[in-house]
């Protein structure tokens, strides 16, 4: 039997880590399967379309070719681009749904999925985060064109507007808004959680990332110190196989943030609501009073 994680209880920081990467090792097999059958279409076009960014953007910057083959270039770039844009849109959007559809799912079942009820509600909730990443995003930037400051605090609350969307069964604006009033008063722990986390992430994420980097600079000839920046432009086969690998490898270890964030937001919640204490108080006595129906039964 797999060890069951409560997620409702209230945690510090290493147990935030410990119970994230915990239900990640877990709940590997059942959570991959369920993952990937409802995020992996999306994912390859959106594999697909970087695939041919990341192409466009070598044949645009190429100045060996003329100038009506540069201009006919950057308009099949910016076709790519929004493309490309749309479909890392749709497909987090989506991985964020499967995957608190998932907990969800587990935390209501004591351990138990449910497939069928995942892929169903993560596909009608698809437009409501779409609507939040968005939301999230616009927010995110106009912060970081005042001040770096402002972006920084905002991300904090807005990190946990997803969890909340699906587990307070709220709308886009209200768990858009009520990510303040949760983070209240805990805006410094929950900013140290979020930031061990992403650290861990980045680190992981630039390591997939290095092999596609070492790989541009020995074909630009810095590593030989003969430099040629044409060949930064020529992009082939292999630098798109390791950007891609370096996509995807970015992607799914941004499983482990969106598991740390409901750990977080539960965390918030019970410290603020009780609600997983006061569910564990029922449960015990519904059980008590199922016993004693029972030892009475007995005795007749």
């Amino acid at each position: 039997m797999k060890p069951y994680i409560e997620f409702k209880k209230q945690r510090d920081l290493g147990e935030i880590l410990s119970d994230t990467f915990s239900f990640i090792r877990n709940e590997f097999k059942p959570f991959c399967s369920t993952f990937f059958k409802i995020v992996g279409p999306y994912l390859v076009v959106m594999l697909i379309c970087y695939g041919f960014y990341i192409h466009m953007i070598g044949d645009f910057f190429n100045f060996t070719t003329v100038q009506s083959d540069n201009a006919q270039s950057g308009l099949f770039t910016g076709i790519v681009a929004l493309a490309f844009g749309a479909a890392v849109v749709a497909t987090y959007a989506l991985s964020q749904a499967a995957i608190l559809f998932y907990i969800k799912s587990y935390a209501d079942n004591n351990g138990n999925i449910k497939f069928e009820e995942i892929k169903k509600e993560a596909y009608a909730a698809l437009w409501q985060f779409i609507g939040l990443f968005i939301l999230v995003g616009l927010c995110l930037g106009i912060g970081f064109v005042f001040c770096i400051i402002p972006s920084v605090y905002l991300f904090v609350p807005l990190s946990l507007s997803f969890p909340i969307l699906v587990f307070n069964r709220k709308s886009v604006s209200d768990a858009f808004g009520y990510s303040f009033t949760l983070i209240k008063n805990h805006w410094w722990m929950t900013f140290a959680s979020i930031f061990v986390v992403t650290i861990i992430v980045s680190v992981a994420g630039y390591a997939f990332a290095l092999p596609s980097t070492i790989y541009t600079y020995a074909k630009m000839g810095i590593f030989s110190g003969e430099i040629d920046a044409e060949n930064f432009a020529d992009v082939d086969l292999i630098a798109i196989f390791l950007g891609i690998i370096g996509a995807l490898a970015q992607f799914l270890l941004n499983i482990i943030s969106i598991v740390a964030s409901v750990l977080i937001y539960f965390d918030l919640n019970e410290k603020k609501n009780f609600t997983g204490t006061y569910e564990r108080i029922k449960n015990l006595g519904e059980t008590d009073a199922y016993e004693r129906i029972k030892n009475l039964e007995g005795t007749d």
